[in-house]
Order: C-alpha cells, then sequence, then structure tokens
C-alpha cells in the first residue's frame, strides 16, 4: 500500500474530525495515514467480501470520480457485479422499483435493435429510440442484470458519493470503501483510510477486493427438489 501512495491524505485543514485516529503525522503539509491501522481494517474489509463472495450475494461498486472511473468499470466487469463509474442517480436504492423499470425498458430496446424490430419504425422514430437508449445506458448501462438490491456496496471516495452512501444507510445495505482523510467514516461498515485520489491506490485496493471475492465463491446454489421430487418412488 506504501508503494501504491496509500498514505498520503490531505491538509488538516480539510480532514474530517472521524479521520483522525487514522492518521500519524504529516509531511509537507500533506497529513499521512497510518498504515498499519489501514492494513488491519483493510483486512477487516476483505473479510467481509469473502463472506459475501462465499454466499454469492451481490457487491455494487460505485465510483464516479476521474481517477477511479476505469478500474471500477473493468473490477466490476471482470467479477460480472453492477457498477455505477458515473453521476450517481437519486433513488437507485431507495426507488428500486422505478430503476428497475427504466433497466426493463433498457433490455425492451437493446432486444428491438438486436432483433431488428426497429426496422418498422419511421427514421425519425428510430433517432428517438436510439437517443432514448443511449441515455439509459449512460445512466443505468452499469446496473444491467441487477435484479433486486444489492447486498453490500463498495465506494470509492464515500464524500463524493455520499447520496449511494445515504440511500444505502437508509436500507440497512453495509458498505466498504476507500476513503481519505475529508470524508465521514461513522456511515461506512467496513472503512479502509487511504488516498482515494491515487489511481495506484484505487487499482490496488478494487483489485484486491476482486481477487478476495473470486477466490472465495461458494458453489451455485441448486434449485428446491419439489415434493414430486424429493419423495421416494414406490417399490
Amino acid at each position: 500500500m506504501f508503494s501504491a501512495g496509500a498514505h498520503y491524505g490531505l491538509t488538516s485543514s480539510r480532514r474530517h474530525p472521524s479521520a483522525k485516529e487514522y492518521l500519524f503525522g504529516t509531511k509537507g503539509g500533506v497529513e499521512l495515514f497510518d498504515l498499519e491501522k489501514t492494513s488491519t481494517l483493510f483486512a477487516d474489509a476483505l473479510a467481509f467480501v469473502a463472506s459475501l463472495a462465499a454466499q454469492r450475494k451481490v457487491i455494487l461498486f460505485v465510483g464516479g470520480k476521474a481517477e477511479a472511473r476505469d478500474a471500477l468499470k473493468r473490477v466490476a466487469q471482470s467479477l460480472g457485479a453492477p457498477y455505477v463509474a458515473g453521476r450517481w442517480i437519486g433513488g437507485t436504492l431507495t426507488n428500486w422499483s422505478e430503476i428497475r423499470k427504466r433497466l426493463a425498458r433498457l433490455e425492451d430496446i437493446t432486444q428491438s435493435v438486436q432483433t431488428g424490430e426497429l426496422a418498422k419504425f419511421t427514421k425519425r422514430e428510430r433517432l428517438l429510440i436510439d437517443r432514448e437508449m443511449a441515455d439509459l445506458d449512460l445512466m443505468f448501462g452499469g446496473l444491467r442484470g441487477l435484479t433486486k438490491l444489492p447486498d453490500a456496496l463498495v465506494v470509492v471516495d464515500p464524500r463524493a458519493e455520499r447520496g449511494s452512501i445515504q440511500e444505502a444507510r437508509q436500507l440497512g445495505i453495509p458498505t466498504v470503501a476507500l476513503l481519505n482523510s475529508d470524508c465521514d467514516a461513522a456511515d461506512i461498515a467496513y472503512p479502509i483510510p487511504g488516498n482515494d485520489a491515487s489511481r495506484e491506490t484505487i487499482a490496488f485496493v478494487l483489485g484486491e477486493i476482486s481477487s478476495t471475492y473470486s477466490g472465495n465463491l461458494g458453489a451455485v446454489p441448486t434449485p428446491a427438489a419439489s415434493p414430486e421430487q424429493a419423495a421416494p418412488e414406490a417399490q
């Protein structure tokens, strides 16, 4: 983590009170994280991720800032996990029923394009439908395949993504977060104090989470047998 620059925080004037316990000094006016404490908390977070994987629980990855976007999207796609690598849409969790309708509409349009059904529409109608699909994909494309609320969130910079944190807290969904010294750790179940503005740190943390999840996947649950199937055949 040291080589990835995870120990660099922000200036003391930007420090959130909850970050004080994770810091040990300053260098050049920048506060430094105590990486021993960070490592301990990171291990706790990875243990939680491993428990989610063992039960094949769904993690939603969130991180729309420029430094996080590419790595977060890459990791989520490698796991087949949902993600938000852009602006958080208010109500994504707390108004899930409406978001699910938007996702269904996106799938309907996509299928129509793939099957050639749009050929029956006029050129103007096809243009409007294409624009609608592009807008829906921009806002909700990373959530394709998500059929229910996620079991946990992995967030890069909860200060920037406070909308997702607030919604998760409201619904009792636990959060793992990489957070800098300007973030409030109180609402994070598994905080990982570190430099959330460093591409190297972000890539390292997300990579470890990805490896832990994929390395601890439980067996795919088998459908329960019907009473007829469960009953022994008569002799």
